[in-house]
């Protein structure tokens, strides 16, 4: 490995265990250590750490870029990377608040934690992740000093721990499967990690490297805790403890031997994982959501100001909200984790099957009906305890993904670099080589599909450009213009104006321009179905140079009329038979629905 690659591998290193160490790696170390001892927390922390090491390795391969699979990830798993940092956020504000309360009280702990969000959500929104990846490196020996002040307070001062307060009961052994469920998906399930990932390999560096570091590191910061909730030994449990008191029994024994300074350093070392957890969370769902934001069609967008949109503030305020009622029900922090297990399980069950190959449908509102149901079951299951009905929620919240699971893999096909939301696409499109669609015997290598879209490659000449030697600007309009020509006659080699009895017209074109190309430039113009409804098909466009990346996007509407008296017609079946293939995945219609007659009548 070049020694640049190596370098920049190691520079993530920090930030990568610091994302992964939110509040269920800091608070829940401490929880199992106290619970069921050494064997409980290397049950968790093993699991933990090689279910990150995991995405890391997979995501890593050499071939896989993580840009671009991205754009085909953010589209249908939006939800399920934004319910995971509402969890995420609102697991670590809960247990801090809760599990501090000895060093303060809860409201000065809420308190300092607002502080704490505050100064995270400046830092995400003034900072790139570039950025904050230094201010990262910078945090992690800050923190582990503090959390050693902490732990040489501890040590010795009072009665010696059990090896297990509990023993390994059937609580124990019936969590074992959600444990393993839920951590070796959860990774896919971070948007962080994923905008992580993407830099590492625009950067140069390996992805593989860095996650196989950060996944060590984070190990070690998990015994770090393990090493202080040891050290604080016997602690009386807190009033009101809900039966899970552990994790504020380090803070109950610093308020009680360690003095006002070692209580502080354990703060610092909290306030440290909050904020490195808020900060990337920020970052990440702004990256998220500014992708998301810039290729919906909503109307909303009409009335709500994108930028407002794209703002992470509403999600992390979602999760505030949620933080709030946890600790005034003095809920468990179990049930804060307990959907990554389960409601989230299925989903994300999905989204690893689609990065491996697999092309099923993934269908989210069964996906997140059966999480509903194997939620109930970990309630019941941890509540009794009833330890098989515990093991039984992790395997049913699977079932949701069986679908797409038991679908034949498809070799990959890479989307274009442009359509990676995080930065302007600024590098070469790379696009799969062009294969044979339909009925059609041959193909010309100036044109044809790659996946749903259907590309035109083309090089401008001097016709092409104005005055000034770039590409007069209408010309864009009219390579579009072919393209959609091409793309239709493909579809539809069949058709004949002279005997049709509908015409298709542009009811209106939108373009936004982004570069201009030059004479000699090699083009790429992609089309494709957007959008829907009974009378008007939308399809998106983008153009890309294989020099400077995309030079533009945008939309156009189309609409059916008579060809007798140009009255509107509803979508003509014909069209929707030749068009079925490239059809939009959401509208229902696919080739395996119904026949191209009702079809029609079916809009």
């Amino acid at each position: 490995m070049p020694h640049s690659a190596l370098r920049t591998s190691l520079g993530w290193v920090p930030t990568i265990a610091l994302s992964w160490f939110w509040g269920l790696g800091f608070f829940y170390a401490i929880h199992v250590t106290r619970t069921y001892g050494w064997t409980g927390f290397f049950a968790f922390a093993l699991a933990n750490a090689s279910g990150f090491f995991l995405f890391g390795w997979v995501l890593g391969r050499p071939g896989r870029d993580p840009a671009m699979l991205w754009p085909r990830l953010q589209g249908p798993f939006t939800g399920l990377f934004l319910l995971t940092q509402i969890a995420a956020v609102a697991v670590s504000l809960q247990a801090f608040v809760a599990y501090l309360a000895p060093l303060g009280g809860v409201p000065a702990m809420a308190l300092l934690a607002g502080l704490v969000v505050l100064a995270a959500c400046a830092i995400g929104h003034a900072v790139s992740i570039g950025m904050i990846r230094r201010l990262h490196a910078l945090y992690l020996p800050l923190g582990v000093g503090a959390a050693l002040v902490a732990l040489v307070t501890l040590r010795g001062g009072g009665q010696p721990l059990p090896g297990a307060i509990n023993g390994l009961d059937g609580r124990f052994f019936g969590l074992v499967l959600p444990t393993l469920v839920g951590f070796l998906l959860g990774p896919w399930t971070d948007v962080q990690q994923w905008q992580r990932a993407v830099e590492i390999r625009k950067a140069g560096g390996s992805v593989r490297l860095a996650y196989g570091l950060g996944a060590a590191l984070f190990f070690g910061l998990l015994l770090l805790n393990a090493g202080l909730a040891v050290a604080a030994g016997m602690v009386t449990p807190p009033a009101a403890s809900s039966g899970f008191w552990e994790p504020a029994s380090v803070a109950g024994a610093l308020a009680e031997r360690g003095g006002g300074l070692a209580g502080s350093a354990f703060l610092v070392w909290a306030s440290i994982a909050l904020l490195s957890t808020v900060d990337g969370a920020y970052a990440a769902l702004r990256w998220l959501l500014a992708g998301v934001t810039a290729r919906s069609s909503s109307p909303l967008l009409a009335i709500v100001p994108a930028s407002l949109v794209a703002s992470p503030l509403w999600v992390l305020a979602l999760a505030v909200a949620l933080a709030a009622l946890a600790v005034q029900a003095q809920l468990p922090m179990i049930y804060l984790m307990m959907p990554f297990a389960t409601l989230l399980a299925g989903p994300a069950a999905c989204l690893l099957a689609r990065v491996l190959g697999r092309r099923g449908r993934y269908d989210s509102v069964l996906c997140y009906l059966i999480g509903f149901a194997s939620m109930l079951l970990f309630v019941i299951g941890y509540a009794g305890p009833v330890p098989s009905l515990l093991a039984l929620s992790a395997l049913v919240a699977l079932i949701g993904a069986l679908p797409m699971l038991l679908q034949p893999g498809e070799p990959e096909t890479q989307p274009s670099k442009a359509d990676a939301p995080s930065e302007p696409a600024n590098q070469p499109v790379q696009l799969a080589p062009l294969a044979p669609a339909g009925k059609v015997a041959e193909l010309s290598a100036a044109h044809g599909f790659d996946g749903d879209w259907f590309v035109m490659r083309m090089v401008p000449t001097y016709d092409d450009t104005n005055s000034v030697g770039n590409v007069y600007f209408a010309n864009y309009m009219r390579w579009v213009g072919k393209a959609r020509e091409l793309f239709f006659n493909q579809c539809m080699p069949e058709f004949d104006l002279a005997s049709t009895s509908f015409y298709v017209l542009t009811r209106s074109f939108q373009h936004d321009f982004r570069r201009e190309a030059q004479e000699f430039e090699p083009i790429i113009v992609r089309i494709r179905i957007e959008t829907h409804n009974r009378k008007f098909v939308t399809l998106a466009h983008e153009i890309h140079s294989e020099n400077q990346g995309l030079l533009g996007r945008g939309s156009q509407s189309l609409m059916f009329v008579d060809t007798k008296d140009y009255r509107p017609l509803d979508i003509p079946a014909s069209i929707i038979r030749g068009f079925l293939p490239y059809w939009p995945k959401t509208s229902g219609l696919n080739a395996r629905g119904a026949g191209a007659a009702s079809l029609s009548e079916a809009l």
